[in-house]
């Protein structure tokens, strides 16, 4: 059930975390209840926005997700960060394919990253990369010359 002023609630909030889950479901409930203008609002007073898998996807531009099957398709997400996001880079096989084809394809450059890596943003710019564990990192891509270009940002291991 929904509390009764959820302005209060995110707007009163330190932090948001939003976890796993279906990404295109989730938005479209979110747009619905006017929770994307809130998030947008709680972003500008500085709430802490923060999340996992498509907690992750939803903050870009654009993310590549599996809400519609495993196919993966690109859709569009809240705009709070510039360029596209790619979670589970090494713990799910299609991920990285899918990625590169989409680039390819005229999607705007941005991020994938391994499991248990988050990607820490200031003012929209990327600021840190943190992990779990040693060896997992995040990627920045984009398209060069036709090609995908794969660059490796190394994260501090927490």
């Amino acid at each position: 059930m929904a509390p009764k002023d959820l302005r209060s609630v995110v707007l009163g909030s330190d932090l948001v975390f939003v976890g796993g889950g279906n990404t295109a479901n989730m938005l479209a409930i979110w747009r619905v209840h006017g929770v994307d203008a809130l998030l947008q609002e709680a972003r500008e007073r500085g709430v802490v926005l923060s999340g996992s898998s498509a907690g992750g996807i939803c903050w870009f531009e654009h993310g590549v997700t599996d809400s519609f099957g495993p196919d993966l398709r690109p859709m569009r997400c809240l705009k709070l960060l510039p360029g596209s996001f790619c979670p589970h880079w090494d713990d799910e096989e299609l991920r990285r394919p899918r990625y590169h084809e989409l680039l390819k394809e005229g999607f705007p450059a941005g991020y994938a990253a391994d499991a248990g890596v988050g990607l820490h943003f200031v003012n929209g710019e990327l600021h840190e990369v943190v992990a779990c564990d040693e060896g997992s990192q995040a990627y920045r891509l984009e398209l060069r010359d036709g090609e995908v270009v794969e660059e490796p940002i190394k994260a501090r291991v927490l």
